[in-house]
């Protein structure tokens, strides 16, 4: 898939994305307590869990719910299917509200997941970073480089790397993004690099155009980048690791999530399946729901309507142009009417027997028919007498001629 911009949707200010992996069996029966624990203690106004869709490809999990301001807020969870033997899943959780999304409203992930920290499903799907939390960068160059170069071009989470400028104590090494709003820290990846690692993890970066300062932090830029992005505007020189707010690590991560950026590679198809494969609709929403498709189906029917419409009359167009064609060049097979000639119908057989059947009643003589009937020959004239007396035929009356004759 093309990382331009032109080839994905900008996110609407309105949706809360994300995307992590369960790391323990039974992802979806721990699914099924939160919401349905949520749902008695009247957190949720509803869920659902549709049977309609392949289990095969991505277990589905829908809720519903208000926050402050009685703004609803609609979020669909898809799990992958189970892989490996630690029966490991994806996810891919897509919530909508009715106003732009305000960071300080309660995390989607916390409706659908356990908040206790061995849940098991607060994990990046790549690194396996938790997220919200700091992880080491790996000493081995090779898998630092895959590591560094996916939180560069990821665009579900928000990923900072700190640069410790010397080993901290236990305070240091708490994550400096715990801070944050629960509903921006879920998307939030921490990476610490080790002191002596800040020119392996600099000659990555700088791919990307991306730099830590020695002892400081820098919030990747993503790919694409987003519009406005600055990795000077993005890097922050002096972080101090000795458990005290880190304020300008908080800011830096705030404005960047601020910043309007495409949905991430697969998050158009999620945001799709959130609003066409809803199911906890109230009547209200099935009314306009309904209006819709019959809106849609008109325009539909209409649209095919005038479509039919267009071809036939092209079609007669063309059936005069071609009979003006075939008159004009002198074609023999278009009667005085216009239509072409239609092809005899029948078998060469019936063809034959049709012919025989005008030779009917015609002698088999050529020209027995039309030829006139001879006349007669003349009778010989009479021969005289021996005696002189009358002339006498010579032949007589009742004389047979013979059979040759």
């Amino acid at each position: 898939m093309s990382n331009s911009l032109a080839s994905r949707p900008a996110a609407p200010p309105t949706v809360w994305a994300a995307r992590g992996r369960h790391t323990g069996p039974a992802a979806a029966g721990a699914v099924r307590r939160r919401l349905e624990r949520l749902k008695a203690d009247d957190v949720l106004h509803s869920h659902a869990e549709p049977d309609d869709v392949d289990r095969s490809r991505e277990h589905v999990f829908e809720a519903r719910w208000l926050v402050p301001g009685e703004v609803t807020v609609r979020a669909r969870l898809a799990l992958s299917p189970p892989r490996g033997s630690a029966q490991e899943q994806e996810w891919v959780l897509v919530a909508e509200a009715e106003q732009p999304w305000d960071p300080r409203w309660p995390s989607p992930a916390t409706m659908f997941w356990p908040p206790e920290p061995d849940a098991g499903w607060d994990h990046e799907a790549v690194t396996g970073v938790r997220l919200g939390d700091a992880g080491d960068l790996p000493e081995d160059d090779k898998e630092l480089r895959r590591v560094l170069r996916h939180a560069v071009r990821d665009t579900w989470c928000v990923h900072v790397v700190v640069h410790e400028a010397m080993t901290p104590d236990e305070h240091g090494r708490r994550a400096l993004v715990r801070l944050l709003p629960e509903g921006l820290r879920h998307r939030v990846v921490e990476h610490r690099a080790a002191p002596h690692r800040l020119r392996a993890v600099n000659w990555v970066l700088d791919d990307f155009g991306a730099r830590v300062p020695r002892g400081g932090a820098v919030v990747l830029p993503g790919s694409p980048a987003a519009p406005g992005y600055d990795a000077q505007e993005f890097s922050v020189r002096s972080v101090f690791l000795d458990g005290n707010e880190p304020a300008e690590v908080l800011a830096a991560v705030a404005r960047f999530d601020a910043l309007p950026r495409p949905l991430p590679e697969g998050g158009e198809q999620a945001l799709t399946a959130l609003r066409e494969q809803w199911h906890l609709r109230t009547v209200e929403e099935e009314l306009v729901r309904a209006r819709e498709l019959v809106t849609m189906y008109a325009e539909a029917l209409d649209a095919m309507t005038k479509s039919r419409d267009l071809y036939r009359e092209a079609a007669e167009r063309a059936n005069e142009a071609l009979t003006v064609y075939r008159e004009a060049a002198g074609d023999p097979a278009v009667p005085a009417d216009g239509r072409a000639a239609r092809p005899a119908a029948g078998s060469p057989f019936q063809s034959l027997a049709r012919g025989l059947g005008r030779l009917k009643g015609l002698s088999l003589r050529p020209g027995a028919a039309t030829d006139p009937v001879p006349p007669a020959p003349p009778e010989p004239p009479a021969l005289p007498a021996p005696d002189g007396g009358p002339a006498t035929d010579p032949t007589p009356r009742d004389a047979t001629p013979p059979a040759g004759d």
